[in-house]
């Protein structure tokens, strides 16, 4: 008979330092207090909004865990190994990165810019790169590490006047994919997350129409809460998921379907 015990223990992260990106606000902030919530101590970058950060840290805190919050652009490659190295000399190591922070700019092909394409890719395909690459040395040497990438349905499925998102988040799943492949040997899970409509600050000023529109494409008919989306992120982050790689979990209520 298995051991509840061992179940218990196999759901927590007491001992274990998180970073996650983009955790000020919406599905990162969720993420970041959901680890807290499992034990983990956690680090959180911000770009602009370090009022919202200092409140996660304060919430973290209050969990009884150490919290970090770090002024940081994702699309910086040297300011990611930077982050990396201060959270482990904060908090002793790293055990955890869930990959967040992003953007949208949103436009139809025949009218975006150079701009929109660039900046979507560089924060939300090459911001994950970045970190990767600056965690990856840590989790091989160690042999031991969990990676989570946000990605969405929209990389899936594509979405009309979303090529640069939708492109940015299939290159995510084609990177979770790969740096599976590569990392699996050292005894290190690497695995997708792919929300579909959640309820952001974004989501609460749209108006009645849209919301029923995007209510009528989910099969549960409901909006999605960012905290639904930080449970699945904690649980592929705790041993209950040691045999899970490579893998895209989607929470959309059914609407990829």
């Amino acid at each position: 008979m298995e051991n509840k015990n061992n179940n218990k223990t196999a759901l927590r992260l007491e001992g274990k330092n998180a970073i996650v990106t983009g955790g000020s606000l919406g599905i990162g902030s969720s993420i970041a207090i959901k680890l807290a919530e499992f034990g983990a101590n956690v680090a959180i970058n911000y770009r602009k909004h370090k009022e919202e950060a200092d409140e996660v840290i304060k919430k973290i805190e209050s969990l009884g865990r150490k919290g970090l919050a770090v002024q940081a652009d994702i699309s910086d490659f040297d300011i990611a190994l930077k982050m990396v190295d201060q959270v482990i000399n904060e908090f002793g190591s790293l055990d955890i990165l869930v990959n967040n922070a992003g953007i949208n700019w949103d436009g139809v092909i025949w009218k975006m810019s150079e701009e929109q394409w660039d900046k979507v890719i560089n924060i939300n395909l090459k911001g994950y790169f970045n970190y990767l690459r600056a965690a990856a040395p840590v989790f091989r040497e160690q042999k031991s590490g969990k990676i989570v990438n946000v990605t969405s349905i929209n990389g899936l499925r594509g979405k009309f006047g979303q090529s640069n998102y939708s492109a940015s988040k299939a290159g995510i799943i084609g990177l979770t994919k790969t740096v599976a492949k590569e990392l699996g040997k050292y005894g290190i899970n690497v695995n997708a997350v792919a929300p579909g409509l959640i309820e952001t600050d974004m989501m609460k000023q749209a108006s009645e129409e849209v919301r029923k529109m995007a209510i009528d494409e989910i099969v549960l008919k409901r909006i999605g809460q960012p905290e639904e989306v930080a449970n699945v992120v904690a649980f592929l982050c705790t041993e209950m998921a040691r045999h899970i790689t490579g893998e895209v979990i989607k929470v959309d209520g059914g609407q990829y379907i």
